[in-house]
């Protein structure tokens, strides 16, 4: 299938990226990295590891209103454990982006007194921001600007370049282009991106994608299933199910299991289908 390991997804924008963080890692003193909430380990790049070492982070579990209450509080719990800084929000509506300023200043309270101690008061924090295409990084920056300074598309890839955002006086943020994975080893997180929308459709084959999502929300989440598309059962296809219930039928009284897949893509998307979480740490 498409979206399976052997698609490389490193296309030259992306090298470019990484020369990038690279080189501008030096101009700053911490990074933001915003994460989809629902996926937050197969939503991270594992090269940010490598690439930001052991400059201060600060994990942003974005779209926290989609995902499983309990399950983010686990996830906060797993990064924390190891030192990392997280803030849990929604930059949609702005739900808790109000606690990254305060931990920021927390995590680099040091740099701020030994700033103080030399007299250099007035210097702005900088941070870098990163995260793949379509966890809401630009969302994000938006938000802490409080204005449209980036510009915001809910598909994957539209953020290009990089570019400074001045929140106020004492911090900046520098928006880096998405960057992907140099190929996906791991065929689940390849799926749980194209589940979120983080891998463009038109690359995946939308009926097998949504099979296999509805195959992990019967197992996790039957409940919110049935009562989505008013099943009694999930026993059979659930694209022909969803199919016959909605009453998207071909000719010949065949269900359109292809009507169905996109339906079931988008609701989940979207979160019509309930607060889920496709992970736990």
């Amino acid at each position: 299938m498409a979206y399976e390991s052997d698609i490389q997804w490193f296309p030259g924008h992306m090298t470019k990226t990484r020369r990038l963080i690279e080189a501008d890692l030096k101009l700053v003193d911490a990074v933001a990295e915003v994460v989809d909430c629902r996926i937050p380990e197969s939503s991270r790049n594992p090269m940010i590891n490598d690439i930001v070492g052991t400059k201060p982070r600060i994990i942003i579990l974005n779209k926290c209103d989609q995902a499983d209450d309990s399950i983010t509080a686990e996830w906060r719990r797993s990064y924390e454990s190891k030192g990392i800084k997280t803030i849990v929000c929604d930059c949609r509506s702005g739900k808790g982006i109000n606690r990254f300023l305060p931990v920021l200043k927390s995590e680099l309270a040091e740099l701020l007194e030994r700033r103080r101690a030399k007299g250099t008061v007035g210097k702005a924090l900088r941070v870098m921001v990163l995260g793949i295409p379509n966890v809401g990084k630009s969302s994000f920056i938006n938000r802490m600007a409080n204005s449209r300074k980036t510009r915001v598309e809910d598909r994957p890839g539209v953020t290009r370049g990089k570019q400074w955002v001045t929140i106020d006086k004492e911090v900046e943020l520098l928006d880096m282009p998405g960057i992907l994975w140099p190929k996906f080893d791991d065929k689940q997180a390849a799926l749980k991106l194209a589940f979120t929308g983080a891998i463009k459709d038109d690359v995946t084959d939308a009926e097998s994608l949504a099979a296999e999502l509805g195959a992990i929300l019967a197992e996790n989440y039957p409940e919110r299933l049935k009562e989505r598309y008013k099943l009694d059962t999930l026993d059979g296809d659930l694209l022909e199910l969803i199919a016959k219930k909605r009453g998207m039928m071909q000719s010949g009284g065949v269900p359109d299991t292809e009507r169905a897949a996109a339906a079931l893509l988008d609701e989940y998307r979207s979160g019509k289908i309930g607060r889920i979480s496709l992970e736990r740490p």
